[in-house]
């Protein structure tokens, strides 16, 4: 077997250190900016692009590491940035106001909780059937619009509600993406949707979930030109990557293309928006 060529195994490592959902992550940080017409805070954007390579890291490979080390140059690699990037959280977060810093801690029980055992048998969040993915939209939306929006002194409207309810919704639609995909590896004992209702039904949620997400904008007070198509737009590219979605798709499918929907998003938004 012939060797992986170089960018490959570049790109591998760009995605396996989460520094591709990091930049998803800020980019509906931006996203919070805009919608609030604000200027965007570089110092939360860093914040919450280190603390999500952080805390992503730490999930995915703490367990594996505790157990069998380092055992390659990518892990190694990928274990310097995660230091980096609490060093770098860990500095931001000084600069944080109060309230952000209070949003922060509670987001960060969520996570702690959703690593470490909090039972008997040894069970986490994660573990527990059926609640990881509220666990992980929730915090997504949490850290994307409300940390923001608290350390700008902005209060939460009904509009915010109804855009806190659009990022966790389309979270939940990405997870159940990933989930589809996903199904080759899930230990059957996850009980995730795809699971225990089947794919076929596990796509008609995401459908009726994505008309919601597309039903919030003409509940919201604030009006932004050609949001309702910039919209349009985001819930049919994402309709049509879950049309495709299959356990038979490559790693790529979800860690990349699925993964680039909020940047798509806020790009479209850079492209069409204007207020």
């Amino acid at each position: 077997m012939s060797a992986r060529p170089l960018y490959v195994k570049v790109f591998d490592l760009y995605l396996n250190s989460s520094i591709h959902v990091g930049i998803a992550t800020s980019a509906l940080v931006q996203m919070t900016y805009y919608f609030a017409a604000i200027p965007s805070d570089l110092t939360v954007l860093l914040f919450i692009f280190s603390g999500t390579v952080f805390s992503y890291n730490v999930i995915k490979y703490a367990p594996y590491i505790s157990k069998k080390g380092l055992p390659t140059l990518s892990l190694k690699i990928i274990s310097i940035l995660t230091v980096f990037a609490a060093l770098s959280a860990s500095y931001t977060f000084v600069f944080l106001n109060t309230a952000a810093k209070t949003g922060i801690a509670v987001i960060g029980l969520l996570c702690l909780f959703y690593l470490i055992p909090i039972a008997k048998n040894k069970s986490n969040l994660r573990n527990l059937a059926g609640i990881k993915i509220y666990i992980v939209s929730f915090c997504w939306a949490a850290v994307t619009l409300i940390i923001p929006l608290l350390n700008a002194d902005i209060a939460i409207s009904n509009d915010i509600f109804y855009k806190f309810l659009q990022r966790f919704i389309l979270t939940l639609i990405l997870i159940l993406i990933f989930e589809i995909n996903d199904l080759k590896y899930d230990d059957i004992r996850l009980r995730t949707v795809p699971q225990t209702i089947g794919v076929p039904k596990t796509k008609s949620l995401i459908y009726f979930l994505l008309l919601a997400f597309y039903g919030l904008e003409f509940l919201k007070i604030g009006y932004y030109e050609y949001q309702w198509f910039i919209n349009l737009i985001l819930i049919s590219i994402t309709g049509v990557f879950t049309f495709f979605a299959n356990a038979q798709q490559s790693k790529y499918y979800t860690l990349f293309w699925v993964e680039s929907l909020p940047i798509v998003w806020y790009l479209l938004v850079l492209l069409l928006g204007n207020k």
